[in-house]
């Protein structure tokens, strides 16, 4: 009897179903940040330069790296300002997108990050994760459709950065969001934008995300999986939130796909 590999991590009585759906699985829908990229950590580094002399100058309660999954992870820019303003009781004017970076608005802080975010990256470079690289050449080899799904706006010159752009011809970030009006994560709009883009219905897709608001968008969408990658929120949380199985690397998921399609023998046929 041939043996069957260990699944994924997943709550104890949805293992083997979550599992058993990773062939099904014709399209797979990937965020950025964390999951193709270690930019996570370049975002994180970039709000932390944001936000560490902005409260400091406020008196409010000092940044810490626990503010950046809490209230900042896989959202929206401008939501993420937001959101930390708020966990400080802190109430700034919405201003404009056009906002110079140095107003103390919303939009101005959010177009402050942006310039802070595109100067660490500069410094610190980005390269993917070899594990994902390995689950991409896995996914190329079955002929599977991908897209990228991210909040940034900053996703292209990031994917080429990262010597990923041409594995990626669809790709849905806070630039095509907001051009079209589509809610951002953890509302499941993006996700579903890219599918409909593939033209590959929603159950026959796989949302893959390490934040929290990104497993919550793909949890209220009708996907066919919801995979979490765990880069820092804990796979208790990311189960809690609506992932069907956590993995640590992506490419623990490769012994599950269908077998890659042979080409034809070449034997003549009459």
């Amino acid at each position: 009897m041939t043996s069957t590999p260990d699944a994924p991590n997943a709550r104890p009585d949805d293992t083997a179903a979550a599992a058993s759906r990773i062939p099904r699985i014709r399209a797979w829908l990937f965020d950025l940040d964390g999951v193709l990229t270690p930019t996570a950590d370049v975002h994180r580094h970039a709000w932390s330069r944001l936000f560490t002399p902005f409260l400091e100058a406020t008196g409010a309660e000092p940044y810490s790296e626990t503010d950046y999954f809490a209230h900042i992870d896989g959202k929206p820019r401008y939501d993420g300002v937001r959101s930390l303003l708020r966990s400080r009781g802190i109430h700034l004017p919405e201003g404009e997108v056009s906002d110079g970076p140095d107003a103390d608005t919303v939009h101005g802080l959010g177009n402050r990050k942006n310039i802070v975010f595109t100067s660490t990256l500069h410094e610190e470079g980005v390269a993917p994760y070899p594990a994902t690289v390995a689950f991409l050449d896995a996914l190329a080899d079955r002929g599977a459709a991908v897209a990228v799904v991210s909040s940034s706006k900053n996703a292209r010159p990031v994917l080429a950065a990262a010597g990923l752009a041409d594995r990626f011809e669809i790709v849905v970030d806070g630039a095509v969001a907001a051009a079209d009006g589509i809610p951002g994560k953890p509302a499941p709009d993006t996700y579903e934008r890219a599918a409909e883009l593939l033209g590959v219905p929603t159950s026959a897709c796989a949302v893959v995300e390490d934040a929290e608001s990104g497993v919550q968008a793909g949890a209220a969408g009708d996907f066919g999986l919801v995979v979490g990658v765990d880069r820092g929120v804990g796979r208790d949380a990311l189960l809690r939130l609506g992932a069907d199985l956590v993995v640590d690397e992506l490419d623990e998921l490769v012994p599950f796909l269908a077998a890659p399609s042979t080409p034809d023998s070449g034997e003549d046929r009459a």
